[in-house]
């Protein structure tokens, strides 16, 4: 049993021919996987919690959302014929975790959204992370807005394989060696996805003053094939994308942001093109108390970190 979106009516008004749904919560019986009364709670809480959270409406949830194998139109039910072949389809074997996905759609966004770890597992985790992960000081603390140099409003590290790095706001970070810890997180998402990273960035916000303003992930070293897949561990926070059309005194477009609520344990998959359209932040929210870590995994391409230490090194003094 999975959770699924029943089709309401559509809601007054239209953007770019998209049509928006109220989304009621139902079971549908698809694939042969378990919801605990947490998963359900946690992902009622997530899709009805706004107007502003966007979900598709021509497709049912997907046991990874790499695979898209059903297809329906609005208001009619697939058959169980259909579901029945889909089941057995050998395809399904690539992944050895499945969980429960809901699609978040808008005009170039493609996101999935799943509980990943369940309460008891993910506080274990938390724990486990506050014990293992080494976060930067100093210069590494620091960020380049600008041309500006400003401390960061949060605390940053960054894990992956050997030799990797990362270039984003004017500064080039090395990944540390994995942790036992981040290593189980990361197989987890790829059970769930299909989908292999080779390097996290983690960000610790202490309560809901620390934030992350705008920013796309759209360095040149991120594979542009792979999605980035952002788990949250701890407080709930709010996470908001804008179109980059809509950004500054002359925005062209009248396109609405869209809001979600990050649960602990979630996982939000940000497929392509998403950050090549979509500016994503997570606002401070003062009422939030109780702090947060967040992990984005992604897929460094290798050559392209290699060419990097060959420039600097290239323009060190003898």
């Amino acid at each position: 049993m999975i959770l699924n979106a029943a089709w309401s009516k559509p809601v007054a008004g239209e953007l770019n021919d998209m049509k928006y749904y109220k989304i009621t919560p139902t079971i549908l019986k698809t694939f042969p996987i378990s919801v605990s009364p947490h998963q359900a709670t946690e992902m009622d809480k997530f899709l009805v919690g706004g107007q502003n959270k966007r979900l598709c409406s021509n497709d049912v949830p997907r046991r990874s959302p790499r695979t898209k194998k059903i297809k329906m139109e609005e208001h009619e039910c697939v058959e169980e014929e259909e579901q029945e072949e889909e089941e057995r389809d050998p395809s399904f074997e690539e992944f050895s975790h499945p969980i429960p996905w809901q699609k978040i759609e808008a005009d170039g966004l493609d996101c999935d959204y799943a509980l990943l770890f369940l309460k008891e597992e993910a506080d274990n985790l938390f724990r486990q992370l506050e014990e293992e992960v080494v976060y930067s000081t100093g210069e590494e603390a620091k960020v380049q807005v600008f041309g500006k140099v400003y401390n960061i409003p949060r605390k940053q590290a960054t894990y992956g394989n050997t030799g990797l790095t990362y270039t984003y706001s004017g500064v080039r970070r090395l990944a540390s060696p994995w942790t036992p810890t981040l290593e189980y997180i990361r197989n987890a998402v790829t059970d769930s996805t299909g989908q292999q990273f080779n390097f996290v960035l983690i960000n610790r916000y202490k309560d809901g003053q620390d934030h992350m303003g705008e920013h796309r992930d759209d360095e040149k070293e991120l594979d542009p094939s792979c999605p980035i897949a952002s788990v949250s561990l701890g407080a709930a926070r709010d996470f908001i994308f804008r179109h980059r059309d809509t950004r500054g005194k002359r925005s062209s477009r009248q396109i609405d942001p869209v809001k979600l609520e990050l649960a602990h344990g979630s996982l939000l998959l940000m497929n392509p093109p998403t950050n090549t359209f979509w500016y994503h932040s997570l606002p401070v929210r003062k009422k939030v108390l109780s702090p947060r870590i967040n992990l984005t995994f992604r897929r460094i391409l290798e050559d392209i970190t290699e060419q990097s230490k060959r420039n600097i090194n290239s323009k060190k003094p003898d």
